[in-house]
């Protein structure tokens, strides 16, 4: 997803990690392995409580 895209939707607002970090970890402690995670600029963030976010995402 672009920086664009994401501060259209309000992206910030979902928790989030630096794209250096383990998404396999990240699921696995936090988040849960059926998480949608969408990657926007240097931050993956957990959309899995919005998910038009994460559709919107993969087109």
């Amino acid at each position: 997803m672009t920086i664009e895209q994401g501060r259209s939707v309000g992206i910030d607002r979902f928790p989030n990690f630096h794209k250096s970090g383990s998404v396999r970890g990240m699921k696995r402690l936090y988040y849960g392995k059926d998480c949608l995670l969408v990657r926007c600029g240097s931050y993956i963030y957990n959309v899995s409580a919005e998910l038009r976010i994460y559709y919107q995402a993969t087109i």
